[in-house]
């Protein structure tokens, strides 16, 4: 067992922050040599789309030119272990791009991929893909070793410490689900989160606005807004997408 997996499950339960966790996750990962992660989820999988890139979940500690890249460019479709972790639950070697590239599978935008990735470093690690609770929701990490270590040598210690390294990865990613979380473009504030709370609760705006010591018309605007700034149409549809974000109903210093 890896020293002090239990201290450190410990304190990942207990993270105040998804900034804390992540902070956190990331250095131990690099205890392994896993310098750089991409996480991902998404709760609008379709059987032809991964959902809105603005719904997604994405935590990474990679540079911005790769990132600008994989995500910006949506390079990420090609890459062949998202593919992997879309059909798979699990953990899988890096060295199956080998094995695909020999077998003539990789499709021409495949294979352009995994150049950009040789060319940023990005060579060898390990994709872990979690449990679903539905088929229109995924999430899973590519775990990208330091510069310099070969495949071989990341399937090496997988094999002492693969168990312990898919453990800590799983039980991050269910305390990732129970966290607030949001691109920064897209977050709510603290007025338009209260305002929706209060709709939740079955308030009417004039209720609402008389429980926030605020004009109905202003009740107005942060509802209009919280629909703006979370893509939806009803106000109902709001209360319900920042619900799933955990954006709403979160107890401060908890």
């Amino acid at each position: 067992m890896t020293p002090n997996l239990h201290e450190y499950l410990m304190f990942i339960c207990n993270c105040h922050s998804l900034e804390e966790l992540w902070g956190a996750h990331t250095t131990k990962m690099a205890e392994f040599g896993f310098d750089r992660l991409i996480y991902g989820y998404t709760r609008y999988r379709t059987s032809r789309s991964l959902g809105d890139p603005d719904d997604f979940v994405i935590l990474t500690n990679h540079d911005k030119a790769y990132i600008d890249v994989f995500l910006g460019q949506g390079k990420y479709f090609d890459a062949p272990m998202l593919r992997w972790a879309l059909e798979h639950v699990g953990a899988e070697s890096w060295r199956l791009l080998d094995q695909m590239a020999a077998a003539g599978e990789l499709s021409p935008n495949a294979f352009e991929m995994r150049e950009f990735n040789e060319k940023m470093g990005v060579k060898a690690g390990y994709t872990v893909s979690f449990n679903s609770r539905n088929t229109r929701e995924k999430g899973a990490i590519a775990l990208t070793a330091r510069k310099g270590m070969t495949q071989e040598e990341v399937d090496t210690l997988w094999e002492t410490f693969g168990p312990d390294i898919i453990l800590m990865n799983n039980v991050a990613h269910l305390r990732i689900l129970t966290m607030p979380y949001s691109a920064p473009s897209r977050a709510l504030s603290p007025r338009q989160i209260e305002a929706l709370q209060w709709v939740g609760d079955g308030k009417t705006t004039q209720d609402i606005a008389m429980l926030m010591g605020l004009k109905q018309a202003t009740v107005e605007k942060h509802l209009r807004q919280a629909r703006e700034c979370l893509s939806v149409e009803t106000t109902a549809q709001a209360v319900l997408k920042a619900a799933l974000q955990n954006q709403m109903f979160v107890f401060e210093g908890i």
